[in-house]
């Protein structure tokens, strides 16, 4: 049966879902302003790392919700979790750099590297949840 949603989780939505359509908003933008208005200098600079500053956003709401989660046992499954993807996604990264030095893979791009732990992290979460079963 669903548990009712908790305070925690109720502002971590309020507060994810802007900052991800933010992020989304602010790389389309940047990446039309880059292919068709041909910046130069701290403007091409300031438009490159623009889409990093919701996602920054993003890790500083997850980390909010594991402080303000009050359950317990859900901050424990969700710390698990998020150790979990931490740690695949350095094994994943490290791996990949040494293959990347022998040329036997294409480089991956850094701006990968969140979105591997948002999907390490979230196989984990059933994963950590059967073992408490």
């Amino acid at each position: 049966m669903a548990q009712p949603m908790s305070a925690a989780m109720r502002r971590y939505l309020t507060r994810f879902f802007p900052a991800m359509l933010a992020y989304v908003g602010v790389l389309i933008g940047s990446l039309w302003m880059i292919r068709n208005q041909d910046p130069q200098g701290p403007l091409l600079w300031l438009l490159a790392i623009a889409p990093a500053v919701p996602i920054i956003a993003v890790i500083a709401i997850m980390g909010l919700y594991l402080i303000e989660e009050t359950d317990e046992f859900t901050r424990a499954m969700l710390a698990q979790a998020m150790l979990w993807g931490i740690g695949v996604t350095l094994a994943v990264c490290t791996a990949w750099g040494f293959l990347e030095n022998v040329e036997l893979v294409p480089h991956l791009p850094m701006f990968m590297v969140f979105p591997m732990f948002c999907i390490a992290m979230g196989v984990a979460q059933p994963l950590v949840r059967w073992r408490y079963r």
